[in-house]
C-alpha cells in the first residue's frame, strides 16, 4: 500500500517513514584515522579556508570525487567488466 502511494505519486508519505531510524543506504558513517605530513594538513586548512568549509570536509569532498572519477574512468575503459585495475 505505502509502495503503491509513492509510486504513483498519490498522496504524501512522510507520515508513513519512521524518520527518526530512517537512513541512506551506503551512507552509514565510519570513522577512520589517517596520518598526513604536517605540509598536508597545513594546505588542507588553508584551501578549506579559502573556500569557507572544514578541514574534514575538505578531505571527504575531495576523497569522493577522486573515487567518483575513478570510477568513471573504470567504465569508459572497460575495467568494470573485465575486473582489471
Amino acid at each position: 500500500m505505502k509502495a503503491k502511494k509513492f509510486e504513483e505519486d498519490q498522496e504524501d508519505i512522510v507520515d508513513d517513514l519512521n524518520l527518526p531510524t530512517a537512513r541512506r543506504v551506503d551512507q552509514e558513517q565510519k570513522r577512520i584515522n589517517v596520518d598526513f605530513p604536517a605540509w598536508v594538513v597545513e594546505s588542507l586548512g588553508r584551501e578549506a579556508a579559502r573556500i569557507g568549509i572544514t578541514r574534514q570536509s575538505i578531505i571527504k569532498v575531495w576523497l569522493v570525487e577522486r573515487l567518483q572519477a575513478e570510477a568513471a574512468n573504470k567504465l569508459l575503459n572497460g575495467d568494470a567488466a573485465s575486473g582489471a585495475h
